[in-house]
């Protein structure tokens, strides 16, 4: 049963889905890639076409567009990021469109061993007759998070060709590189001049999110001795050698994403890099409370000690980065937000419902930086592989959320 945003928000997907545009931790620029703001520039044309005032694409990498207040009431903010995960391929997306899933195994015309199904992802269980999105196959869909910019661009077109809708002034910020943790540039929150905002960057219908990890990164840099290896005893300290006992020496069966859930912290080696003479390891620490996360930092530094000890001709290096915290600790003293978008989700239908993301969004960046910020559902599902979908009557639910809660802010 398709719905009168659907038609819009497929289109826009597919088209933004095609479109390059993966992060890379690795760079120093910003963007960290250009092939981002081949999305942003795309974004610039469609607001200035429907109408939108300020559009602007800032020299960091944020597009910025106002949508006019028809009615007095804050100044709201709505968010989507444009980059996709570097984590799996997203060079070269193909979306398809599944029309009417029939509730049965959808496969992959470029994979033809890949197949998605209730079995592997059970809220598809719940999508018969809907019509599901995915990838080719080879990549990620890129849903995360161009269906919360699809579900943003769909509600502001509705609303600037619908001045009849009370709404206050609507503001629009599609960031760069919230997958690698820097989407919300320190200039953002004056920039965007909103009294609070709300990131479209969620998962299953209903779903309201104002509580996320905390989160720290952390690079262990091991400096061993170089050595001729036909001639190395006595003289080669094997800095990969050391790596692997410090990655080994970690908790393997409580503390690892893949042996955690719910409120469960973790520490995740992400990358390890390096030869014999010196290497590198990549981790992230993440955990709901501040307590938790220092108490991680603390373990791995403990653990770099250790080893470093077995091995005094070598040098070890632990450094941790603050990356974003729980945006609780600021939602919490004030839940207005919160409410008016959970209002929303009744008005379109829908239970609200919160847990405990297991992540963060650049809400959480904002939020700490003093804009308020919570997240809402898009139906965005299996993000970062290839198995990635999401309805397009979800994406439809969530634009009515959008405007109902423009509606709300001002009554």
């Amino acid at each position: 049963m398709r719905t009168a945003f659907d038609t819009e928000l497929e289109e826009r997907l597919v088209r933004y889905a095609a479109i390059d545009s993966q992060s890379d931790a690795t760079s120093a620029s910003q963007p960290s890639t250009d092939i981002q703001l081949d999305m942003s520039r795309l974004l610039v044309q469609e607001l200035t076409e429907m109408g939108a005032a300020d559009v602007t694409l800032t020299e960091y990498g944020v597009v910025l567009a106002t949508i006019p207040a028809t009615a007095a009431g804050p100044v709201i903010g709505w968010c989507a990021h444009v980059d996709t995960a570097p984590q799996f391929n997203a060079t070269g997306v193909k979306p398809v469109v599944h029309r009417g899933y029939n509730g049965g195994d959808i496969t992959f015309a470029d994979a033809s061993d890949l197949k998605l199904s209730p079995e592997n992802s059970a809220f598809l269980g719940e999508k018969q007759g809907e019509d599901i999105i995915t990838a080719s196959g080879t990549t990620l869909l890129g849903g995360d998070d161009k269906a919360g910019v699809a579900i943003a661009m769909t509600a502001a077109r509705h609303l600037l060709e619908n001045p009849d809708i009370p709404h206050g002034k609507i503001r629009l910020a599609f960031t760069p590189d919230e997958e690698i943790g820097r989407g919300v540039d320190p200039r953002l929150p004056d920039d965007f001049a909103v009294d609070f905002a709300y990131t479209f960057d969620g998962g299953k219908p209903g779903e309201i999110e104002y509580e996320t990890f905390s989160a720290d990164g952390a690079v262990i840099t091991v400096t061993g001795v170089s050595a001729h290896p036909g001639f190395a005893k006595g003289k080669m300290v094997n800095a990969l050698h050391l790596a692997a006992k410090i990655v080994m020496m970690l908790p393997q069966v409580s503390m690892t994403p893949d042996t955690t859930e719910g409120t469960d912290g973790f520490i995740h080696v992400s990358e390890i890099n390096g030869g014999s003479s010196a290497a590198q390891i990549t981790l992230i620490l993440r955990d709901f409370e501040l307590e938790g996360l220092e108490a991680k930092g603390a373990l791995l530094r403990q653990v770099c000690d250790t080893v470093a000890a077995t091995e005094p001709r070598a040098q070890i290096i632990c450094e941790i980065t603050p990356q974003y915290r729980n945006m609780r600790y600021w939602l919490e003293k004030d839940m207005t937000p919160v409410e008016l978008v959970r209002a929303a989700v009744r008005d379109a239908g829908l239970e609200p419902v919160s847990v405990p993301i297991r992540g963060g969004t650049d809400g959480s960046r904002l939020t700490e930086m003093g804009v308020p910020c919570p997240n809402v559902f898009t139906g965005m599902q299996e993000i970062h592989g290839p198995l990635e979908w999401i309805s397009v009557q979800d994406m439809a639910r969530a634009t009515q959320v959008a405007i109902a809660l423009a509606r709300r802010a001002v009554t």
